[in-house]
């Protein structure tokens, strides 16, 4: 067969209801890898094998079109794919520009052969993947463009498409790398039907497909038709022309009113192809409609130590998996070590809903839109309690507004808030608030607009030993006494400049035989703070008075009869005198961590739940309440000890800003882990005994003591 590139004119070209490009496999080979497919498939491949099953889809085409013919290149294995050369409407070409090198010597190519057919080219820049018609698609009946991307084309080359086509163009972000290229999961067919793979895609690009194409034209097909290739199809009128068809589409296809013309293409399937890949259509007819494209883009700066912290790979991938694209458009890595990195990113985003969620989570991250020009939004409280419904949500870092012209830092930062606006006497100021403690009269921040945060958190107190260790890390592969001295190290310095730590505690510390170290803690200044539920100082005070723990002898290790009754009888206890105060003023309680925060004046606060027994007279059933005494006593901390309690643990990191030095101790990892998952690069995480943390710590501070007193 003779493979002669035809010279028709473009008058030639629109004559004709339908032309085909295609380029034989005489140079035909799986050579490398560059999708899953091929994976496996090196040098297996059969070239007589392919010539024939080419040359047969080449003859089915013969009949419903004419087939044109680019010359192979020797080198170029992959150019047998000629959906891959560009996209082609009416007289204009977009150049492809391909993702992987291995196919980049194509391009010349096919440049060459559109230049000689008379069509204007369009040249994409370099560094902007575009893989032609294997990634844009036209629309059979609306008259706009399909256009992919997320593995092979970036959404950034869309807009060019828009305007050199003079086309609307709708951005379909594919998820599944099986399917990297749009052609292989999408196919638009006659009178508007749609032959699709919907797992293929994301939530927000079936959502458009819905809306687009009516229920009655979509056909919605099958993993086992999908793996089959079934979308890569050749459409021509009412033919369509596939490598493989189950029985089922077949049906579906036959009541629209399609005839399938099955052509096996299993040798280009082990290098991710089939019929529409091994065909670009030269001409076809369509619908002109307005040059439109929804594609926004905008340009975020980011500062810190990008890549000690992976906050750029963060920020990179919230842009890809929210939706987007970019581009690093700058990167000043710091010449030492302590200095920081600057990056400029261009994000681009199929619309401004998207981009709207992917801006919201990168200024959590800490990233600043460059233009900084547009004041947040501001919407009334119209009922108390109650925020409008795009409200920010704030994190834990500093965060400030720009309310008018004006930047404002919002006051009390924690998780989880909204940011309230009043106007007062004294100027503008910006307050985060549970939505609960929100008034009618003040105004909330909505949107991501006008808000920054920073990353960067100051030294809180001059003279301060750096937390260096502290690594936002969760390990129990970590030497645990390594980390005990450096905690003890940061202790011992607060405490010396009279600084402020809070200890939050669950009933295992009094279960592992960690009581008597944490009284220590207590006794010699180090704590000066309590939080916890019921259950520690019940138990704490059960051990004080009857020498048991949840029934267990603590002595021997265990359970004594009727000891399931003696936390019951604690309670009573306690509740008789009154309060844990009055049981040590009257000389009940000797011993234990209530008694030492009595005596030592060290504030508790005890939140209670719903499986409390008793409870004692201290604890706090109503939750609001409870909340608000928290976050009292965790106020100008310094750093937060959490030992083995995963409801106050989480409940206090959630509340606490960042800027505080945080060590959580668990057998869990889950609680470690969701602790390191605030992001806060003062926190660390490790799983461990806590009973044996304890006892190393104070062995620790106990050396420190003796290094200081020589």
């Amino acid at each position: 067969m003779s493979s002669t590139v035809h010279t028709s004119t473009i008058d030639q070209l629109k004559a004709a209801p339908m032309r085909i490009l295609m380029c034989a496999p005489h140079h035909y080979e799986v050579d490398y890898v560059i999708n899953p497919w091929m994976e496996g498939n090196i040098h297996r491949s059969s070239r007589d094998r392919a010539l024939e099953q080419w040359t047969q889809l080449y003859q089915v085409l013969q009949k419903y079109a004419q087939v044109d013919l680019v010359e192979p290149q020797p080198g170029w294995p992959d150019m047998v794919f000629t959906a891959n050369a560009g996209l082609i409407l009416g007289d204009t070409v977009v150049l492809s520009r391909f993702f992987h090198p291995e196919r980049r010597g194509e391009e010349q190519y096919f440049h060459k052969w559109f230049a000689d057919q008379g069509y204007t080219v369009h040249l994409l820049p370099n560094s902007l993947p575009f893989e032609g018609a294997g990634d844009a698609l036209m629309d059979r009946a609306g008259g706009w463009l399909w256009a992919g991307y997320g593995f092979r084309s970036e959404l950034d080359s869309h807009p060019y498409l828009a305007e050199w086509l003079d086309v609307e163009v709708l951005s379909l972000r594919l998820v599944d790398r099986r399917f990297y290229h749009l052609d292989t999961c999408f196919c638009p067919l006659t009178d508007g039907y749609l032959l699709y793979y919907p797992p293929a895609f994301d939530t927000y690009s079936n959502r458009l497909i819905e809306l687009r194409v009516p229920p009655e034209k979509r056909i919605a097909i099958s993993e086992a038709d999908a793996v089959n290739f079934a979308c890569n199809t050749v459409n021509i009128d009412r033919i369509v022309v596939m490598n493989k068809v189950s029985e089922g589409l077949n049906q579906v296809l036959a009541d629209r009113g399609f005839t399938v013309v099955e052509t096996p293409l299993t040798e280009f399937l082990k290098a991710g192809g089939a019929a529409k890949c091994l065909t670009l259509k030269v001409i076809e007819p369509h619908r002109e409609s307005p040059q439109l494209s929804t594609i926004q883009t905008k340009i975020i700066h980011l500062e810190g130590h990008l890549l000690d912290s992976g906050l750029v790979n963060r920020v990179l991938d919230t842009i890809v998996t929210g939706g987007g694209s970019f581009q690093v458009v700058s990167f000043n890595l710091g010449n030492q070590r302590q200095d920081t990195s600057l990056a400029e990113v261009k994000v681009s985003a199929p619309d401004a809903a998207v981009m709207a969620e992917i801006m919201a989570q990168l200024i959590d991250l800490g990233a600043i839109d460059a233009a900084e020009t547009v004041p947040a939004s501001l919407a009334p409280v119209t009922q108390t309690g109650v925020a409008a419904d795009d409200f920010y949500a704030t994190t834990i870092y500093p965060t400030e507004v720009l309310v008018g012209n004006q930047w404002v830092k919002v006051q009390d930062q924690r998780m989880d808030g909204a940011i309230a606006v009043t106007q007062t006497s004294a100027g503008i100021i910006a307050r985060c608030k549970l939505l609960r403690d929100l008034q009618i009269g003040e105004s909330v921040v909505t949107g991501s607009e006008g808000i920054r945060t920073k990353r960067k958190i100051p030294t809180l107190k001059k003279n301060t030993e750096e937390f260096s260790f502290m690594g936002a890390g969760v390990s129990s592969e970590r030497r645990v006494e390594l980390v005990v001295e450096k905690i003890a190290w940061d202790l011992r310095q607060i405490r010396d400049r009279g600084g402020k730590v809070v200890v939050t505690a669950g009933p295992v510390v009094i279960h592992t035989g960690g009581s008597k170290h944490l009284n220590q803690l207590i006794r010699e200044g180090y704590v000066q703070a309590l939080l916890g539920g019921n259950a520690i100082a019940v138990h704490d005070i059960e051990q004080s008075l009857m020498g048991t723990s949840l029934g267990v002898d603590m002595q021997r290790g265990v359970s004594v009869h009727g000891g399931h009754r003696h936390h019951l009888k604690a309670i009573n206890t306690i509740r008789r005198c009154g309060s844990i105060a009055q049981a040590v003023e009257q000389g009940v309680l000797t011993s234990g961590v209530m008694y030492e925060c009595v005596k030592n004046h060290v504030p508790f606060s005890l939140a209670g739940s719903i499986r409390d027994d008793g409870p004692l007279p201290d604890t706090k059933m109503d939750l609001i309440a409870a909340q608000a005494d928290y976050a009292r006593l965790i106020a100008g901390a310094d750093l937060i000890l959490m030992l083995s309690s995963m409801l106050h643990s989480i409940g206090v990191g959630n509340m606490t800003p960042a800027g505080v030095k945080m060590v959580c101790i668990d057998i869990n990892p889950a609680v470690v882990t969701k602790l390191s998952d605030r992001g806060s690069i003062e926190s660390i995480g490790v799983v461990t005994d806590v009973g044996l943390f304890l006892s190393l710590l104070v062995q620790q501070l106990n050396k420190l003591t003796g290094q200081y007193q020589r």
